[in-house]
Parts: structure tokens; sequence; C-alpha cells
């Protein structure tokens, strides 16, 4: 639940009030994604964690978005999010 809110002090004849307005702090990465090296055909996990949990992550080859299939899973856990790529190739590099 938020902070933000008109808060006040009343002594009877008088009050005082006030508006806290709470900024979202911005989500950073506490843990990068670390480059990795595979054979061909086995399984790769990348993963990152972030400063606030339950961020959406959207993962990227390149400039290209990547959506769950059988070659991709997308995990999250907390602050921690994976990427599993299956099967890889050397064209996935």
């Amino acid at each position: 639940k938020s902070d933000s809110d008109t808060y006040s002090c009343d002594i009877g004849d008088a009050q005082s009030r006030a508006k806290l307005v709470v900024q979202e702090a911005p989500v950073r990465f506490k843990q990068e994604l670390q480059n990795e090296e595979a054979k061909e055909g086995k399984e790769v996990k990348l993963s990152c964690e972030l400063s606030k949990t339950g961020t959406p992550v959207t993962w990227m080859k390149g400039d290209t978005v990547l959506h769950a299939s059988e070659k991709y899973e997308f995990r999250q856990h907390g602050t921690v999010a994976e990427l599993v790529i299956r099967g890889v190739k050397a064209g996935d590099a």
C-alpha cells in the first residue's frame, strides 16, 4: 500500500496539512547478464538479478524480441529473471 497521501496535524482549533508524494525507485540490475559459451545442442541459461520483484522483463536476441517457445523459456523467481535456450546452434550466437 502506498504512503502517498495528505497528512495532517490537528490541535483542536487548527490543523496543518501536508501532501506526501512517494516516487517509485527505478529498477536497477543487481547482477547483470554474464557471457556464456556452450557446445551445440546443449541448453544454456542466462540470468540477471533486478532490484525489484515482479519487474516485467523483455528478452531479446539482437534487435528481435524473443517469444516463449520450445526453444526459449522465460522464468522469473522473485528478483531473478532467467532465459533458457534449448538446443543451441552456432547461429544462436
